[in-house]
């Protein structure tokens, strides 16, 4: 059955502002293909916490799509923000289900000629079976990939946007880009777009620029100083150092931060060096080479599979291949020798509680001018 023969469009995946702007932008389209006025229009909102509120959502949901046009013609609804559907205490309650056997009967009664609904949800639990049944009896999209390919998802909606704006991503720019904003995909929309707007239409977005003009807003271990510590930037390193602390950073932060992605390019210069990976690529490394390097050596960790820098195997594949490529590998000899310098500043901030930065500065000029 063709797309266009389809009762209504169903829009989910992972990312709620994903799923949304695909999700106005199909109820424009539509709204604009009917000649529909703002009385014409609905948006209901499917955001619920407790049963009750999901109960509210779909009346509301339905006497959108049962009221006739005032002025004639055909309306268009959208119920955004669906969040019942989610593998969650509210998505596998009794009264939910309920309320989706409702949802499902009411659009198995939708007369496109006379409304077009659109529906968009996130997140989702496809398992179930109306997710299935949207499947096969909607207009049905899935945005945003999966958690699983994060990094990949992440890197396609940068390029995507800068595809739009007329703009391209110069060598690391991308990488340096996505290891600033995380996974946050609204901030790296609005950045991509400051960056399209400070290079101008045609323009090539360098890795200095997103230096420059992005903030490091991402969780966890994303500092510039560490950022141009292993892209063996050594002016680049001290100044960032300066800007840490001027900002009135602290040395600890950052120092795990420094061991940690250390302890990862160790584990993976070793897998590089016995042949069993090859130099990571724009996306990292090949998928099935890290699957064969799992599967023979994460026995080896104990079968560990919680989240650490010491389990190269718990990392993502995609994260890991950004931090090998983002510069000049060292030598393993020039690891361990940076795990060591590390120590030793860590012994030296507690030695020299105030001169935090003077210590951090003579350790990466140690570490980097070798």
């Amino acid at each position: 059955m063709p797309a266009a023969s389809k009762a209504f469009t169903f829009i989910c995946g992972p990312d709620d502002f994903l799923v949304n702007r695909v999700g106005k932008e199909r109820f424009d389209e539509l709204a604009a293909d009917a000649n529909a006025d703002e009385y014409s229009r609905d948006v209901i909102s499917g955001f619920a916490n407790k049963v009750d509120e999901v109960e509210t959502a779909v009346n509301r949901f339905r006497d959108a799509v049962q009221t006739v046009s005032m002025f004639g013609g055909k309306r268009i609804v959208w119920f955004k923000d669906v969040s019942f559907l989610a593998d969650n205490v509210t998505g596998r309650a009794e009264g939910t289900l309920r309320q989706v056997e409702a949802l499902q009967e009411l659009l198995e009664k939708v007369n496109p000629d006379e409304v077009a609904v659109v529906i968009t949800a996130a997140p989702v639990d496809r398992r179930r079976t109306f997710p299935k049944w949207c499947e096969a009896n909607s207009d049905f999209t899935v945005t945003g990939g999966d958690s699983e390919n994060a990094g990949e998802a992440l890197a396609a909606v940068a390029l995507a946007e800068a595809q739009k704006m007329g703009v391209t991503f110069g060598e690391h720019a991308l990488e340096m880009l996505l290891t600033k904003v995380g996974a946050n995909t609204r901030l790296l929309t609005e950045e991509v777009r400051k960056l399209a707007t400070h290079a101008g239409d045609g323009a090539v977005i360098e890795e200095a620029a997103v230096v420059d003009l992005v903030a490091n807003v991402a969780e966890g271990d994303f500092f510039e100083a560490a950022d141009r510590f292993f892209a063996g930037d050594l002016h680049g390193a001290l100044h960032a150092l300066q800007r840490h602390f001027f900002a009135g950073g602290d040395a600890r932060p950052l120092l795990i931060s420094l061991q940690n992605r250390t302890r990862i390019l160790i584990q993976a210069r070793v897998l590089m060096d016995a042949g069993e990976l090859r130099a990571p690529g724009p996306y990292g490394f090949d998928k099935a080479a890290w699957a064969r390097a799992q599967s023979t050596y994460s026995e080896l960790f104990g079968g560990d599979a919680e989240k650490s820098s010491y389990n190269l195997f718990t990392q993502n594949q995609w994260y890991v291949g950004k931090l090998v490529g983002s510069g000049k590998l060292p030598s393993l000899r020039r690891l361990i020798d940076n795990q060591q310098e590390f120590v030793r500043a860590f012994e030296g901030i507690v030695q020299r509680p105030n001169e935090q930065e003077t210590v951090l500065r003579e350790m990466t000029v140690r570490c980097l001018a070798a």
